[in-house]
């Protein structure tokens, strides 16, 4: 049985992941919300992983950076997070 723990070390993976390629497309997070339809908040909750966003809030920011949703959160599964 998966503990809560590793469900919270993926959300947070899955947080650095967008959040890094929102960085990496040098889009800012009101580019971001704008695009996915949300507010700058919520983008920047998500991306700080201080809310559990919803699924559709999560599909909305990946489409907005064109970005796999789907291959994000198998990285995050995957691999423990580098220290930084």
């Amino acid at each position: 049985m998966l503990k809560q723990e590793h469900f919270k070390a993926v959300a947070e993976r899955i947080a650095l992941s967008l959040r890094k390629e929102r960085e990496r497309q040098k889009l800012s997070m009101n580019a971001v919300a704008a695009r996915a339809g949300l507010s700058q908040q919520m983008v920047s909750y998500v991306e700080r992983g201080m809310r559990n966003p919803t699924l559709e809030t999560l599909l909305r920011v990946a489409a907005a950076l064109e970005t796999d949703l789907a291959s994000i959160i198998a990285e995050a599964q995957r691999k423990p997070r580098k220290p930084e």
